[in-house]
């Protein structure tokens, strides 16, 4: 991976052409507990979030990434859910939502991430706006950025002088690179 963009588009892609039930697909910063001042969207809707909880250094610029992806699963409130209820099939809709996240992503791996594996799922506070589930996997991203963007660079106004000592060891006084 070179960009964490890759990884959300990834996923992102993946949830859309898989459950087909999702309306919206967008990055998390708390939408639905700002639903006036947002964007409309539909809903099922998700979004995704990403942490990194650390690193393994793979050689000088490449790290393997232990990332947790958060991904919270909105659904505007649906009123007369109750067993036997008129919109209970909605609820029961949601709730499958759920499962299906959890068996397209748990065990996998993609172009930009690998050994995909859930690690937690919990209903979130949304302000009264609707149900909101996060269900957070933990996987390795390969992140190569530093090696790819990494550029060295030659100064051609650097001038270099080389000395020979009493031992014949040649000195460099100036570096021809800038990093």
């Amino acid at each position: 991976m070179i960009y964490w963009s890759e990884l959300y588009q990834e996923l992102a892609e993946l949830i859309k052409n898989k459950l087909p039930q999702v309306q919206w697909v967008d990055l998390w910063h708390e939408q639905v507990s700002f639903l006036t001042e947002e964007l409309p969207f539909p809903s099922p809707a998700i979004f995704l979030s990403f942490s990194m909880l650390d690193a393994e250094d793979r050689g000088l610029f490449i790290q393997d990434c232990n990332t947790q992806v958060d991904i919270f699963l909105f659904y505007e409130t649906f009123s007369d859910t109750y067993l036997g209820s008129y919109n209970q099939e909605s609820a029961i809709n949601y709730l499958n939502s759920l499962t299906e996240l959890h068996a397209l992503l748990h065990g996998k791996s993609g172009k930009n991430y690998s050994q995909m594996r859930r690690v937690s799922m919990s209903r979130e506070e949304s302000g009264g706006a609707g149900n909101l589930y996060r269900v957070s996997f933990q996987c390795i991203v390969n992140d190569s950025s530093a090696a790819t963007l990494f550029t060295e660079s030659i100064n051609p106004n650097a001038e270099i002088e080389v000395k020979a000592d009493l031992n014949m060891n040649l000195l460099a006084q100036d570096s021809l690179f800038d990093l």
